[in-house]
């Protein structure tokens, strides 16, 4: 039951602002690339449009603190841990540190939903397949 996850990127030009330092919003950008990394390494969708089964995981809240700049063309680890795990939810923190330097630090929390009838979203339990396969990461994890 995994409790973490890395996933290694490089900036992109059009990632940077004028003087080729990343935009604040590529770090969210960042955080749900790694998500999304993070479920195909478990082998399960992280969205199904099938009616009455999950159709994915909105975002209740996110935030990001940033400490050291990230540049055009540096290389960096974007690093999910499993924060916490509830019912209905499931919450994120990312590292994201180039040359093992901290640069910033993220936090997302998900809800798990299904469309209703009339194709609403609703929250629902996390199934059991997917949560199977959560683990919350131990406080060491965090150094």
């Amino acid at each position: 039951m995994p409790s973490e996850f890395s996933h290694t990127r490089q900036v992109e030009f059009h990632e940077t602002d004028m003087a080729g330092i990343v935009h604040f919003a590529n770090f969210f950008r960042w955080m749900e690339s790694c998500e999304t990394a993070f479920y195909r390494s478990l082998g399960v969708p992280l969205i199904s449009f099938v009616p009455g089964q999950v159709v994915g995981w909105p975002r209740v809240n996110v935030s990001c603190a940033y400490r050291e700049p990230l540049r055009f063309n540096d290389t960096f680890v974007v690093r999910l841990l499993v924060k916490k795990l509830t019912t209905r939810s499931v919450t994120y923190v990312f590292q994201f540190r180039k040359d093992g330097t901290l640069c910033a630090t993220g936090e997302v929390t998900a809800v798990c939903v299904t469309a209703d009838a009339q194709g609403a979203m609703v929250a629902r339990p996390i199934p059991a397949d997917i949560r199977a396969l959560l683990q919350e990461a131990p406080e060491s994890a965090y150094l």
